[in-house]
C-alpha cells in the first residue's frame, strides 16, 4: 500500500487526485488550505479507509513543516506527494502589466511565486528528505500548466511559477533518481472544475472549449488518471517528463 499526500484537495483537481489515489489502494492524506468543510468533504468520498485530513498555508515554511510532520505521524511514510496547491487565475488575481498598477503588480507575483513555486519546492524537500532518511524509493508530481508554455499575458506571475515548478521537477528528477525518487508534472490546459462551471456557462464559455480541436475541456477525472500513472512505482522511468494535458490545444515544439 503507498502512502499519498495531496496538496490542495479540498476540491477540484486535488479532489480527483485524491479519490483515483485511494481506488488504487492509497492511503491518502488530504491537504486542504482554508476550508475544512469541503477537506472533509474530500475525505468522505475516498475509497478505503485510514485516510487523513491535515491543513494549513503551505506558503509558511513552519507550517509546511507541521503538515509533513503531521501525516508521518500517521502514516509512518509519505510515498507519493501532489503539489497540487495553486492560486489560480482569476479576477482578483489579473494583473496584464499595461494597465494594473505597481502596488497590485507586486502583491500578485508575491503570492503566485510563495504558493505556486515556493510551497511545492518546500514540500518537496521535505518529503524527499524523509524517503531519503527512511532509504525508501517514491514518487513526486507537480501539477503545472499549459499556460507555462503559452504565456498568459493577463497573469504572467502564474505562467512564470509554473514554468517555475516546471524546471524544478526536471532539475530534482536528476538530484533525487539516485535516490530511487521519480518527479515528473503534468500540464493541463483548461479544466472543468466546480469554480469553472460558471464561466463555461458564460459568455467565454464556447471560445474556450474551442481552443481544443476536440471542442470541450478537461474534466479533473482525466488529470488525475495521469498522476495516478505517473506516481505508480512501474512509472519511474518517466521521472524529469512533464505530460501536457490540454486536448491538443497547445502543441509544444
Amino acid at each position: 500500500m503507498l502512502h499519498s499526500l495531496v496538496t490542495g484537495a479540498s476540491r477540484g483537481i486535488g479532489r480527483a487526485i485524491a479519490v483515483a489515489l485511494s481506488a488504487r489502494g492509497d492511503r491518502v492524506a488530504v491537504h486542504y488550505g482554508h476550508d475544512r468543510d469541503a477537506a472533509d468533504d474530500t475525505l468522505a468520498l475516498l475509497h478505503g479507509d485510514g485516510h487523513l485530513v491535515v491543513g494549513g498555508d503551505l506558503s509558511d515554511p513552519q507550517t509546511a513543516e507541521r503538515v509533513v510532520t503531521d501525516v508521518l505521524a500517521t502514516f509512518g511514510r509519505i510515498d507519493v506527494l501532489v503539489n497540487n496547491a495553486a492560486i489560480a487565475p482569476n479576477a482578483s488575481t489579473s494583473h496584464p502589466i499595461a494597465t494594473v498598477d505597481y502596488e497590485s503588480w507586486h502583491r500578485v507575483w508575491e503570492q503566485m511565486v510563495d504558493v505556486d513555486l515556493r510551497a511545492p519546492a518546500n514540500m518537496t524537500f521535505l518529503v524527499a528528505r524523509s524517503l531519503i532518511e527512511r532509504g525508501l524509493p517514491g514518487s513526486i508530481v507537480n501539477v503545472g500548466s499549459r499556460g507555462a508554455f503559452r504565456g498568459e499575458p493577463e497573469f504572467p506571475a502564474y505562467g512564470a511559477a509554473k514554468a517555475g515548478l516546471h524546471a524544478m521537477g526536471q532539475s530534482l528528477a536528476v538530484a533525487l533518481a539516485p535516490h530511487g525518487i521519480a518527479v515528473t508534472s503534468v500540464a493541463p490546459g483548461f479544466v472543468g472544475t466546480d469554480r469553472q462551471q460558471e464561466k463555461l456557462a458564460g459568455a467565454a464559455g464556447d471560445g474556450i472549449r474551442d481552443q481544443s480541436p476536440f471542442g470541450r475541456v478537461a474534466t479533473p477525472e482525466e488529470v488525475a488518471d495521469a498522476v495516478v500513472y505517473l506516481s505508480a512505482p512501474r512509472s519511474q522511468w518517466a521521472s524529469g517528463a512533464i505530460l501536457d494535458l490540454n486536448g491538443a490545444s497547445h502543441l509544444r515544439s
